[in-house]
C-alpha cells in the first residue's frame, strides 16, 4: 500500500510560522494534483490548498490566502505547505492528499484517493 507520510507539525505561538511536508513515493504521485486539509477538534475535514502536477497551479481556502504556500519538489517526491503568520484558529490535524487528477485544483474531498495519517499543528495565543 502506497503512503503518504506527512511531518513538520508541532507547536508553535501566533504569528510563528511552521512548513509541513509530505512524501510522496514513487511514480504514482508525481503526475497528481496534490492537496493539504485540516481537522480541528469537533469540526469536518476542510479544504486548505492545492497544487497541479507541474506546480504552476495553485488554489488556497480563503482563510489561508496570502499567509500559506503550497509547493512541491518534484526531484524529491515531496509537497509542502509553508504556514506563516499563524492563528489560534489554524490548530488542528493537517492531512495532504493526493488527487485522481493532473491539472485540476479539487477541493472536495471526495477527489482525493490517496491520504496520510496527519501532522498535528497546535497555536498558542
Amino acid at each position: 500500500q502506497v503512503q503518504l507520510v506527512e511531518s513538520g507539525g508541532g507547536l508553535v505561538q501566533a504569528g510563528g510560522s511552521l512548513r509541513l511536508s509530505c512524501a510522496a513515493p514513487g511514480r504514482t504521485f508525481r503526475y497528481r494534483a496534490m492537496g493539504w486539509f485540516r481537522q480541528a477538534p469537533g469540526k469536518e475535514r476542510e479544504f486548505v490548498a492545492a497544487i497541479n502536477w507541474s506546480g504552476a497551479g495553485t488554489y488556497y481556502a480563503d482563510s489561508v490566502k496570502g499567509r500559506f504556500t503550497i509547493s512541491r519538489d518534484s526531484a524529491k517526491n515531496t509537497v509542502y505547505l509553508q504556514m506563516n503568520s499563524l492563528k489560534p484558529e489554524d490548530t488542528a490535524v493537517y492531512y495532504c492528499a493526493a488527487a485522481r487528477t493532473e491539472w485540476n485544483l479539487p477541493r472536495g474531498r471526495s477527489e482525493y484517493d490517496y491520504w496520510g495519517q496527519g501532522t498535528q499543528v497546535t497555536v498558542s495565543s
